[in-house]
């Protein structure tokens, strides 16, 4: 099985080698590629991605020059990478553990299910954004029915894949709650940030939140 994993990068020129060796040694075994997508990330980020992948055939990059935020980043890389028979979105800035990649994967092998999110564990944020954040989780799932500690560290096969690409919605997680698709959620802690920043101000955050839940109560 072919694996493409998707990241999204913003400010992140600091995580993406440890990314990419963490990555590869959780995924050793397994044929897979990498997908760095660069959201007009103002650092040096598109340089260290373009110097990855002159190193390792396996590494791809979509360099964006006009910033459209995680949810599109990931929607684009998705869609560059048709050929896997599965997709696991991650951060590029190590909260999200490349070790806990093949969890995932071997979930979404049993056959039961289309989503295998990464459930969220830890202290790895201020109060202010984690409070923010399981608010935001916790209507989502109840207009989903997805579990609460879904967010977009998650593994798809090419069914999710089809709808997230076709549904339109302002956040994956979304898109695949409005879908009703068979999901399921292993828990993963999350580490502090060791390196640069959140693109996400709290105002942009509730902005996007109230964007999706509005989305996902129309589509429910």
């Amino acid at each position: 099985m072919t694996i493409a994993a998707v990241v999204p990068v913003y400010g992140n020129e600091a995580t993406l080698l440890a990314l990419t060796a963490r990555l590869a040694a959780a995924l050793d075994a397994r044929p897979w590629r990498l997908r760095l997508v660069i959201d007009a990330s103002p650092d040096a980020s598109a340089a260290v991605a373009a110097r990855l992948a002159a190193a390792d055939p396996r590494v791809s990059v979509t360099v964006l020059e006009r910033n459209v935020g995680q949810h599109r980043a990931l929607e684009l890389g998705l869609a560059a990478e048709p050929d896997a028979q599965a997709w696991v979105c991650l951060d590029a800035d190590l909260q999200d553990p490349p070790e806990a990649v093949p969890l995932l994967l071997d979930r979404l092998a049993g056959g039961d299910v289309a989503v295998v999110f990464a459930g969220r564990r830890g202290a790895y944020e201020g109060p202010l954004r984690l409070r923010t954040g399981r608010v935001h989780r916790t209507l989502l799932a109840r207009l989903t029915g997805l579990p609460p500690d879904a967010g977009a560290f998650l593994a798809l096969d090419a069914s999710a894949r089809r709808v997230v690409l076709a549904a339109g919605a302002p956040s994956l997680v979304a898109a695949i709650g409005a879908a009703r698709l068979r999901a399921a959620s292993v828990p993963v802690a999350r580490a502090a940030r060791e390196h640069g920043h959140s693109a996400w101000t709290v105002r942009a955050r509730l902005r996007q939140s109230t964007r999706t839940l509005a989305w996902a109560a129309r589509h429910r």
